[in-house]
């Protein structure tokens, strides 16, 4: 098992890196957080000229056929840039459609999506605010050839800019809540679909509330199995809660290299306050949270990547210790660098409501400890 990147991997990082420089700048992203979209057309193009709104789909599909940890080199990228936009809700919907989905439906939706002519999300959590099986309560009932879905989704990623929606509804009761799941592929302009953007904390993550009141759906639009759907999903939700985490490392390193640099050119009683013991033991703290973060993240990659055994429980053990890591390697960034940490002005305040945000996002430290415990049978 090495844990290095090899040299296309680094080659992907670096390219990553000067475009996000260059095409997501601060000023770039603050401007679409006061958008309603969130994101251009045109940088959207760019994505998928890059490649990368397809990059782990089979090449049959558009896509570049490359692996999970690929995928982390550039999530870490984009988290280091708090690139805002549907690109990880459209990458939630494409694994749905990659995991469960036959091949005519992976050939129309995928295509689309790795060409930039599509964006699908999935339409999961509900307001019961449950992470299991358990708290899918939307209804899917059989009518006729197709099937009526209701029921309220929440917190629902871009839904207000996506062509599709994965929806996760329950087409039979079961004393097992992972029975009886299904998985849905309904377009946006489905009579009885109603959209709502949501305010949110971190505004470059747009979540809206999505209403179905009796969307009648063909039998075509099931993904997989009737009653089969919480398997692929939990195998998605897998993948991206390492992808999330991923993205949660680039962003806390992203706040250790901007303190570091504050801390050298900060003079405060005639010498940088980075000399100060107090300060180098809080940055030094800040140091082992990103690399253990990392370490626990990569590791993580390469589970579900291989597909091991243990992937579920690397995978929350990445989301519980990086939730945490990231949230408090952005709080001490903003102590250190003082008061303009505290401004609007300064670009800390974007890294801390992501941190936030993605601690949140499926489930957080406290959900996968204890996730954690049930796997090795505590």
């Amino acid at each position: 098992m090495d844990f290095g990147f090899n040299s296309d991997q680094e080659m992907l990082r670096a390219t990553a890196r000067k475009f996000l420089e260059n095409e997501c700048t601060s000023e770039f992203v603050r401007t679409r957080m006061a958008e309603d979209a969130g994101f251009t057309p045109e940088f959207w193009t760019k994505l998928a000229e890059q490649g990368w709104l397809g990059l782990v789909y089979p090449e049959q599909y558009g896509g570049a056929g490359l692996g999970f940890v690929d995928l982390t080199v550039l999530m870490e990228e984009m988290g280091r840039a708090v690139m805002p936009g549907p690109f990880f809700s459209t990458l939630l919907g494409g694994l749905v459609i990659l995991e469960a989905g036959t091949d005519a439906q992976k050939k129309e939706w995928l295509t689309k999506i790795a060409e930039g002519e599509a964006r699908v999300t999935l339409a999961w959590t509900e307001p019961n605010a449950r992470w299991d099986a358990a708290g899918v309560t939307t209804t899917a009932k059989a009518s006729g050839s197709g099937f009526t879905l209701s029921g309220t989704k929440l917190f629902v990623p871009d839904a207000h800019v996506a062509q599709a929606l994965v929806v996760v509804a329950r087409t039979r009761e079961s004393n097992k809540p992972e029975d009886g799941v299904s998985l849905f592929l309904v377009p946006a302009g489905a009579k009885g679909l109603s959209v709502k953007l949501l305010p949110t904390m971190d505004q470059t993550r747009k979540l809206c509330e999505v209403k179905l009141a009796d969307v009648a759906v063909p039998s075509s639009a099931l993904l997989g199995s009737k009653d089969g759907g919480w398997a692929p999903l939990a195998r998605v939700i897998e993948r991206a809660t390492v992808a999330l985490c991923a993205e949660m490392c680039g962003g806390a390193q992203r706040v250790l290299d901007m303190t570091t640099e504050y801390a050298k050119i900060r003079i405060a009683f005639g010498k940088p306050i980075g000399s100060y013991q107090g300060v180098k033991h809080k940055a030094a703290d800040m140091l082992v949270d990103v690399e253990n973060a990392k370490s626990l993240t990569y590791y993580a990659a390469w589970a579900v990547d291989e597909n091991v055994p243990e992937a579920a429980l690397a995978a929350s053990m990445a989301k519980a210790y990086t939730s945490d890591a990231f949230r408090k390697v952005s709080g001490a960034g903003i102590q250190l660098h003082g008061g303009i940490g505290f401004t609007w002005e300064h670009d800390l305040h974007l890294y801390f409501k992501r941190a936030k945000s993605s601690e949140a996002t499926f489930g957080d430290a406290t959900f996968h400890r204890e996730r954690v415990a049930q796997l090795i049978n505590l």
